[in-house]
């Protein structure tokens, strides 16, 4: 399988953008972006298995994570939703089918309301529209402590709630290899991303979307499909797909389940 890594410039300094691409560059093109204190790296088997179905994935890792830097720290979904299309237009790409999880699905909804031509469609994973008082005030708390101890502070106890400690326990290579990506996470790049989080404000919107689109989200990931189906009934002719004992990251912990539901998403044979 042919993959190919690149480093593309953010305008004004703002730092670099990572990108894994993988299979032929003259198919059409699936973006996958990941979730917080990770990187593109949590959608290695989902990339593999695309680009043997005839897609040309591009995994991008956000600012200050994985193999990106971030000069700048991002502190809003603007930034984040710029940073897509300066890698969309680095890459000569007009129109991509995207899918974000987490953080990468809530920068999602705002590239879809702000630059809908440039997408062909949209699947969005576990991420909710709007981040209201309770949800925003944890973060603070974490803030303080990537700010005071690193992101390695925040590793253990955030796979805990992604995953819960049994999946963890009896997956221990794939935990490892979780908590050494979140550890990684520049503290500048954790603390920008989480800001971002804390603004999160397209809920009133997601009713403007009109791009095919599908939402999906596992059923242990706390308020999410509660939240999910709501932004399912604001979208017209979107699709809910909930993943039975799914976490955050249904893609890891079910991803024959979470596979079957992209690939029906694209249109594709399971």
């Amino acid at each position: 399988m042919q993959i190919t890594t690149q480093t593309i410039a953010l305008p004004s300094g703002a730092g670099s953008i990572q990108v894994h691409c993988h299979g032929d560059a003259r198919a059409p093109v699936v973006y996958m972006a990941h979730s917080i204190l990770s990187s593109s790296a949590m959608w290695s088997t989902q990339a593999q298995l695309l680009a043997s179905r005839g897609w040309h994935v591009v995994c991008a890792d956000t600012r200050g994570h994985g193999g990106s830097v971030a000069h700048q720290a991002p502190s809003s979904m603007q930034h984040l939703v710029a940073d897509t299309v300066a890698v969309l237009n680095a890459l000569g790409i007009a129109k991509a089918h995207y899918v974000g999880l987490s953080l990468g699905g809530m920068s999602g909804f705002g590239l879809a309301l702000a630059h809908s031509d440039r997408l062909a469609s949209l699947c969005l994973c576990d991420a909710r529209a709007d981040t209201p008082p309770e949800a925003s005030a944890p973060w603070n708390e974490r803030i303080a402590i990537a700010e005071r101890e690193g992101c390695a502070a925040l590793a253990r106890p955030t796979l805990e709630r992604w995953f819960g400690r049994d999946f963890l326990d009896a997956h221990p290579d794939t935990a490892q290899r979780l908590l050494q990506v979140a550890a990684s996470t520049s503290v500048d790049g954790f603390v920008g991303c989480a800001r971002a989080i804390q603004g999160l404000d397209f809920l009133a919107r997601v009713s403007e979307i009109a791009l095919p689109t599908t939402l999906i989200v596992g059923a242990n990931d706390g308020v999410l499909p509660q939240a999910m189906t709501e932004i399912q009934r604001r979208i017209a002719g979107s699709v809910l797909e909930v993943i039975a004992q799914a976490g955050h990251l249904p893609n890891i912990d079910q991803p024959a389940a979470f596979d079957a539901a992209l690939l029906r998403h694209l249109g594709a044979p399971a």
